[in-house]
């Protein structure tokens, strides 16, 4: 099951390396929710791969993406969510400054797909504030 969903992280970055939306929302689900780290809600397959294809022409033109798994949960046999740092960038960044949570399904026909995503800016800055002033609200992990 690793080996399934790091594969579907694998063909997302291949795909955005490309700059091919289309390859891109393939990983999706045909229903899939995708909330990027600036707000935007693109619903839907042909959303995602039309939103990107844009993106890909112009913000995010000769990009790539950078993911490393946290970690992976299992909820049953079908479900699991997917914890990433991540970035985008032309080269491999310093320091990974994005948080991804990506809810994966196995469909019908045996594939992982991504039913819903969601990509926070980590502000570590801000975080380290709040540990310091309130070290209660540090996570245990």
């Amino acid at each position: 099951m690793t080996t399934a969903i790091e594969a579907v992280l694998d063909r997302l970055a291949t795909a955005w390396a490309r700059g091919d939306g289309a390859a891109y929302a393939q990983e999706f689900t045909e229903d899939a929710t995708y909330v990027t780290w600036v707000g935007t809600v693109y619903r839907g397959r042909d959303d995602i791969a039309t939103g990107h294809d844009a993106l890909f022409g112009k913000y995010l033109k000769d990009t790539r993406m950078f993911t490393e798994i946290l970690e992976i949960q299992r909820y049953g046999e079908q479900t699991a969510i997917v914890v990433t740092r991540g970035d985008v960038a032309k080269k491999q960044p310093k320091r990974l400054t994005k948080v991804q949570t990506f809810t994966m399904t196995l469909a019908d026909d045996g594939a992982w797909r991504v039913a819903a995503f969601q990509n926070t800016k980590h502000h570590r800055l801000m975080e380290g504030v709040s540990f310091r002033t309130l070290p209660a609200s540090k996570p245990a992990a």
